[in-house]
């Protein structure tokens, strides 16, 4: 009996124990080394990544100099343009007082003809030096009469027709310009003038008109109106006249007026091309900016509901009324509830051989 009780198995021996102890260390020694192992890869990292990283991070500084390069040599070119309008102004003046001069002096008979000639020379003279500076401000300036910054990164527009001798720009005042979504166009509208006036969409849609006025080449005539159940030229007392994109106070006004503008009441397409046809001469070059297909029309209704098939007839009937062969570039911003303007404002794009453009959020 003694014997088979010191033969017996006993779990607590301290050959189990020892058998227990080397198996757990093995595994913390396991355990310790994939750590260290994982722990020594991510701070060697892949070297090809981390040859990117300092490229892309010199590109970096390399854009950020050369972007501190153009805004000081912008700053330098405004300040010469600036001066030699400047002095633009002071030789116009000579030259109508040198005018003045030579009347009299042609009136009385005692000049002496060498005077009349040195006058006439002297008038030359500043004539040639205003018509320098003209060219070196357009020269430092580019063709365009306004200057526009926007934030968007990208370029949009190149495939858009941005000539033109008579420009006319028709952007839409109608409350669907307040919003995207009908809840929030019925919410907006029922706030005051100035919150209608910082909406979102609206912004975007004075943007782009800053950015249309930016793009008209110096020599080039423009007209804005503005159009919901009406239409409303941008500069007070222009109607049915081409305003000269060469005055540039008159363009910054007009530009002004139209952020003043409220969107409100519904859209009259066929009332704002019936406009456009009754300009002299007509334009060669229409910007239409918009969201939606039409929701009055010139003639009376009693009718409360625009369906989506009478707003398709409503687009068909204002097209009747455009100007021949004149490109219409259509700006579409997005709209709820209205899915047939796509492909009803591309369709009349492809027609005119103009341009059809849903611009991205951040443009321009």
């Amino acid at each position: 009996m003694s014997r088979k009780r010191r033969g017996a198995f006993n779990p607590m021996s301290l050959a189990f124990l020892d058998v227990m102890s080397c198996g757990f260390g093995a595994v913390v020694l396991i355990f310790l080394i994939l750590d260290h192992q994982v722990s020594v890869r991510n701070e060697v990292g892949d070297p090809n990544l981390q040859a990117e990283a300092r490229l892309l991070e010199e590109e970096i500084l390399e854009g950020e100099d050369n972007l501190v390069r153009i805004r000081n040599t912008r700053d330098e070119v405004s300040l010469e343009v600036v001066e030699a309008q400047g002095l633009a102004s002071r030789i116009e003046e000579q030259i109508n007082s040198f005018l003045q001069q030579l009347a009299a002096l042609e009136n009385t008979t005692v000049a002496s003809d060498e005077s009349l000639e040195q006058l006439r020379a002297d008038i030359q003279s500043l004539e040639e030096e205003l018509l320098r500076l003209q060219s070196s401000a357009i020269e430092q300036t580019g063709s365009n009469a306004r200057a526009f910054v926007g934030e968007g990164d990208r370029q949009y527009l190149t495939g858009m027709f941005l000539g033109g001798n008579r420009v006319l720009i028709l952007v839409d005042t109608s409350a669907s310009m307040l919003d995207e979504t009908l809840v929030n166009i019925i919410r907006t509208r029922n706030m005051s003038d100035p919150n209608k006036r910082v909406a979102q969409k609206w912004q975007r849609a004075v943007r782009t008109v800053e950015w249309i006025s930016s793009q008209l080449p110096v020599a080039s005539q423009y007209q804005i109106y503005g159009f919901n159940s009406g239409v409303t030229a941008a500069l007070e007392g222009s109607d049915g006249d081409w305003l000269e994109v060469a005055d540039r106070d008159q363009l910054n006004a007009a530009v002004a007026s139209v952020k003043q503008m409220i969107p409100q009441n519904g859209t009259n397409l066929a009332r704002v091309f019936q406009a456009a046809a009754q300009l002299s001469p007509p334009p060669d070059n229409i910007y239409l900016i918009t969201d939606g297909l039409p929701t009055l029309s010139s003639v009376a209704s009693n009718a409360r509901l625009i369906t989506p098939a009478k707003r398709l007839e409503l687009f068909d009937d204002a097209v009747e009324y455009l100007p021949n062969r004149t490109p219409v570039n259509i700006i579409l911003f997005p709209l709820e509830g209205d899915p047939n303007a796509s492909a009803a404002y591309w369709q009349l794009a492809q027609i005119t051989r103009g341009s059809f453009l849903s611009p991205a959020k951040d443009w321009p």
